[in-house]
């Protein structure tokens, strides 16, 4: 039987973990209670932290949103969060049932560092600052960083996921994926793109295609030398195929039971050209 605590505050959170540094974080449990009613998961520590409030908080500002690990899918879809990070409302509208997005959340889908995690390309392509706190204090990384490979994070023992900090630059985000069917499914690829105005820089996050969720940093630097961004920040469908081609290459997917390796890099070049070309549709700027 686990030994459950139950934090209502992040100090009871902290402190219970460094009681107890091996313990099982549990938020939503949409992912943790599935291992452990197949008998693939057994903690003997838990520390319950849904009820934690500064885990719940988010914030937009002009150039960054902070979304806090206990924050919700169904919160980042239906707040203003999905203005200010419309790539991460739509990724949120693809994960399972409601009753599943009014439960998991940002922190649980990082913890578990699947690379079919939805949410995860879209960070990486927001270049996501992920926001820990442990016994040695704070620390914060990239995605990369914290996503080691397959289900494998760099949180310490006694560590706790607080926030993810992202930045909010001037453009249309895009997040698409594809399954055997249109809804509650998990992805056999994935891809985040946003466009940065400002920067006149396009960023790609890949998903479900490789052990860890990479960027497209070839094929960014490629097209956005192609995109048009002195007259209304447009690309030709040439330019976009070749994009999806190029971003295919970024991928190393393999043959499981959900799919072959051959049709996920033919989903993300498809999936790359789609996204290109919406986010470059007439009238997709944001303002600043």
């Amino acid at each position: 039987m686990s030994d459950v605590v139950v934090a209502r505050s992040l100090d009871e959170a902290r402190e219970a973990l460094a009681s107890q540094p091996d313990a099982t974080v549990l938020a939503g449990g949409t992912d943790l209670m599935v291992e452990i009613n197949r008998g693939l998961r057994r903690p003997r520590h838990v520390v319950g932290v849904a009820q934690v409030p500064d885990l719940r908080r988010w914030s937009v500002a002009d150039n960054r949103v902070v979304v806090g690990a206990g924050v919700t899918y169904t919160e980042m879809m239906t707040t203003a969060l999905a203005d200010a990070a419309p790539a991460l409302a739509q990724a949120a509208r693809t994960v399972g049932s409601p009753p599943i997005r009014n439960a998991g959340t940002l922190g649980g889908n990082l913890g578990t560092a699947s690379p079919a995690g939805d949410t995860l390309p879209v960070l990486a392509a927001l270049n996501a600052e992920i926001v820990v706190v442990g016994p040695d204090g704070e620390r914060r990384m990239g995605l990369n960083d914290f996503v080691v490979g397959v289900k494998r994070t760099s949180l310490r023992p006694g560590e706790l996921i607080v926030a993810a900090e992202l930045d909010r630059p001037r453009g249309r985000q895009e997040f698409l994926k594809i399954g055997p069917r249109n809804a509650m499914v998990i992805s056999m690829a994935g891809l985040a793109l946003v466009a940065d105005h400002d920067a006149r820089t396009v960023r790609c996050a890949l998903g479900a295609v490789a052990a860890g969720i990479p960027r497209a940093r070839e094929a960014e630097a490629w097209v956005a030398e192609r995109i048009d961004w002195e007259n209304g920040a447009s690309v030709d469908d040439a330019v976009a195929d070749e994009f999806g081609s190029r971003v295919a290459a970024a991928a190393s997917p393999i043959d499981d039971h959900r799919s072959t390796a051959a049709y996920r890099r033919h989903a993300v070049a498809v999936l790359a050209t789609r996204a290109l070309k919406r986010a470059f549709a007439p009238g997709g700027n944001r303002d600043a």
